[in-house]
C-alpha cells in the first residue's frame, strides 16, 4: 500500500517502509514510529493480538482481533471484516505499542465488538480493491454534481469505497446543517452500494488532501497531527507576531495549527512580566505598552505624540508602577540599554564575509590580469624596437 515512489513487491513498501523518509509523504500519512521493536518486552500479560490496520494510505486507521495463527510484519496487505463484506488494508502496527495506542483512543483490547482480521490479502482481494478504487475519483464528480442539482451548501471532499465494493463514504464540508436524506437514496440508487455520509472541517480536508506549508515541509494534518485544537489570534498576540490574515492562514483557510506549538512556552515566560502594565504615568504623559520581549526581557513603550520605542527593563516598569501607586510621577522612562545586550549577541555569532571576501578576490584578480596584459604590451613594444 506504499506510494509509487518506494512501493515494492505486493504493495508493500520496500524504500522507505514507511518509517519516516518518505520525499512524497504517500506511504507517511499519520505514521506512528514502533519504538519499541527493538526492545525486549515482558510478555506477562501475553502477545498483543490487536494490530492497527490503515486504509487509503493512512488516511483512516482502526483497530483489529487478529484471530489467525499468522504473525504479521508493519506493511503487509492484510483483509479484514468490513460493513456486510470484507476491506483491503495495510498492516501499520503491530506488538505492544499497540496497547499503547488503543489507552491513548481510549480502545478497550477486551471490546467483543471489536472486528476481526480475516487473512493475509490475496491476489483476488487485491485485484477487487483496485477494481472498485478506480470507481472513486468518478463518484466524487458524479456527487458534486448531484449535490449542486439538488442545491445543497454542501461541498464533496472525497469518496472512499471499501475493497469489495458493498459501501462508500462521502466525506462532506458544510457550515450548516444539511438535510440530505434525499440526496441518500440518489447516490444509493445512482452507485448502487451502501451510503454513509460524514461531516468533516476545513483541516481535515486539508489533511486528506495535503501539500507543502510555508516551512517548507509536508502539513502537519497530513503527516502526524490526528487531533485538530481550536486556534485564534490570541495566540498570535502572545507570541507578538502580526496579525496578517493571509501569512497566519493554512492551505485550509484557517489559522495555521503551529500557532499552538509554542505557545505555552510564551505563557510561561510572560509569568514573570508584570501585569496592569499596559500604561504608565510619566511627565511627557501615558505611554503605552505597544510589545513584551521574553528573549531579552523588555518591554517596548512609546509616548503620545512621538515615535520613538522606549525598551524598558522588568524592574524599571515595577519602580514606575511602584511610584504611580504612591502618585509620583518620573521625569522620563528609564530606557534600558539595548546596545549591550546586542553586543553580546555579536560575539557569539558568526559574520557573513562571503561577499567581502570574493570582492576582493576578484580585484586581486582583475589586478594580475592586468599587470600581466601591461608587461606583456611592454614585451611587443621592445622587440618591434
Amino acid at each position: 500500500m506504499g506510494c509509487s515512489n518506494c512501493g515494492g513487491a505486493n504493495g508493500k513498501p520496500s524504500g522507505c517502509k514507511s518509517n519516516g523518509s518518505c520525499s512524497t509523504g504517500g506511504c507517511n500519512r499519520l505514521n506512528v514510529h514502533d519504538w519499541l521493536s527493538n526492545l525486549p518486552m515482558s510478555n506477562s500479560d501475553g502477545d498483543c493480538r490487536v494490530i492497527e490496520v490503515s486504509f487509503n494510505n493512512g488516511s483512516r486507521k482502526d483497530f483489529y482481533r487478529n484471530t489467525t495463527t499468522h504473525i504479521f510484519e508493519k506493511g503487509d496487505c492484510v483483509t479484514v471484516e468490513g460493513v456486510s463484506g470484507f476491506d483491503v488494508g495495510c498492516v501499520s502496527l503491530t506488538g505492544e505499542i499497540v496497547r499503547l495506542q488503543m489507552k491513548k483512543k481510549n480502545v478497550e483490547e477486551n471490546n467483543p465488538d471489536m472486528k476481526k482480521l480475516l487473512r493475509k490479502a490475496s491476489d483476488r482481494d487485491l485485484e477487487i480493491m483496485h477494481q472498485n478504487k478506480s470507481r472513486e475519483k468518478e463518484a466524487l464528480v458524479r456527487s458534486r454534481a448531484i449535490a449542486r442539482q439538488l442545491k445543497l451548501e454542501m461541498k464533496m471532499s472525497e469518496v472512499e469505497i471499501q475493497a469489495d465494493g458493498r459501501k462508500a463514504t462521502f466525506f462532506y464540508i458544510a457550515d450548516d446543517r444539511v438535510d440530505f436524506r434525499e440526496l441518500i437514496k440518489i447516490f444509493a440508487s445512482e452507485f448502487r452500494l451502501k451510503v454513509e455520509m460524514r461531516q468533516i472541517g476545513a483541516r481535515q480536508e486539508a489533511g486528506k488532501v495535503g501539500g507543502i506549508g510555508s516551512c517548507g515541509r509536508e502539513l502537519c494534518c497530513s503527516t502526524w497531527l490526528s487531533d485538530f485544537k481550536s486556534v485564534n489570534t490570541t495566540a498570535a498576540r502572545y507570541q507578538n507576531l502580526s496579525i496578517n490574515q493571509s501569512k497566519l492562514s493554512g492551505q485550509c483557510g484557517r489559522l495555521k495549527c503551529c500557532l499552538n506549538y509554542e505557545l505555552d512556552t510564551y505563557l510561561d515566560a510572560l509569568q514573570n512580566f508584570p501585569d496592569n502594565a499596559e500604561t504608565l504615568q510619566v511627565a511627557k504623559g501615558t505611554a503605552l505598552l505597544i510589545k513584551k520581549d521574553i528573549f531579552k526581557n523588555l518591554m517596548w513603550y512609546v509616548l503620545p505624540d512621538s515615535n520613538k520605542q522606549y525598551p524598558l527593563s522588568i524592574e524599571g516598569v515595577r519602580k514606575i508602577k511602584k511610584l504611580n501607586a504612591q502618585n509620583i510621577v518620573p521625569d522620563e522612562l528609564e530606557a534600558a540599554d539595548v546596545s549591550k545586550s546586542k553586543a553580546k549577541e555579536d560575539e557569539h555569532t558568526f559574520v557573513d564575509l562571503t561577499g567581502q571576501i570574493s570582492l576582493k578576490t576578484l580585484e586581486k584578480a582583475d589586478k594580475k590580469k592586468k599587470h600581466q596584459q601591461r608587461s606583456a604590451h611592454h614585451q611587443r613594444r621592445n622587440k618591434k624596437k
